[in-house]
């Protein structure tokens, strides 16, 4: 039986890091325009949802709530945004709340903390505080900003939560930590069941460009781009479903 217990974070000055997974959940600096650059800008966002009724994000990897918290503010400050963004997040070890609001402060002092972004994610993340105490094993469910953010929070191994969760995504965020070190989660196994939320048109993102991570989306039908990162990553993925993908087992 899955047993849902704090994840311990290990708070090395600012830097958040997994004693389990021996990385770090995010940069010290830079944190917000990497989740921008990295996430947002390689799905094509914001513009991909502006004046759509509804759109959808799939991400593997919550960790600290980053990049919901950074897309949730980006829609905020959208005109043009969509009407409804539901937002699909698998964690299989899910943080403290307090660890997610101390990362939250920690950016008003990192590099980016001018931004309006880095004073606008502290206070949506106290709106997040309401909802944390009640997760569970399994899909949690929980609407923002009066239903028009739905968030559903899919606590478990990836693999279950991909198979219970029954939806499309129109972009896909794959921040499992590296895979030298979680190779479970970009494995064939795991990355055909992502596969199986996308849709022609979909854009998947992320920061690892492995050579088996590439060779694993070619392999899957992807068109794979490599393209500069931000400070202090290289590098970052952008992945793209230019057609309906044939069925993977």
């Amino acid at each position: 039986m899955y047993t849902l217990l704090p994840e311990p974070v290990d708070w090395q000055e600012d830097t958040p890091r997994s004693s389990r997974f021996d990385d770090i959940y995010r940069a010290r600096s830079n944190a917000l325009t990497q989740s921008r650059s990295v996430f947002l800008a390689g799905c094509g966002l914001p513009e991909r949802w502006r004046d759509r009724d509804q759109f959808t994000v799939l991400e593997t990897g919550f960790g600290l709530g980053l990049n919901f918290l950074t897309t949730w503010a980006t829609w905020l400050a959208d005109p043009q945004a969509c009407h409804t963004l539901n937002f699909v997040s698998v964690e299989a070890y899910p943080v403290s709340f307090e660890d997610i609001l101390r990362s939250t402060r920690a950016l008003a002092t990192a590099d980016d903390a001018s931004s309006d972004l880095a004073a606008q994610v502290p206070l949506l993340a106290q709106q997040l505080a309401h909802f944390w105490p009640s997760i569970k094993p399994g899909l949690n469910q929980c609407s923002f900003a009066q239903g028009r953010i739905q968030l559903t929070l899919c606590v478990g191994d990836v693999l279950a939560m991909l198979q219970q969760w029954p939806g499309k995504a129109d972009a896909v965020y794959l921040d499992g930590f590296s895979p030298a070190v979680n190779p479970d989660m970009w494995s064939s196994t795991t990355l055909g069941a992502v596969a199986q939320h996308c849709h022609s048109g979909t854009r998947l993102a992320t920061y690892t460009v492995a050579a088996q991570v590439r060779r694993r989306f070619t392999e899957l039908g992807f068109s794979v781009e490599k393209c500069p990162g931000v400070p202090p990553k290289r590098d970052r993925l952008q992945v793209h479903v230019d057609h309906a993908l044939s069925k993977t087992d």
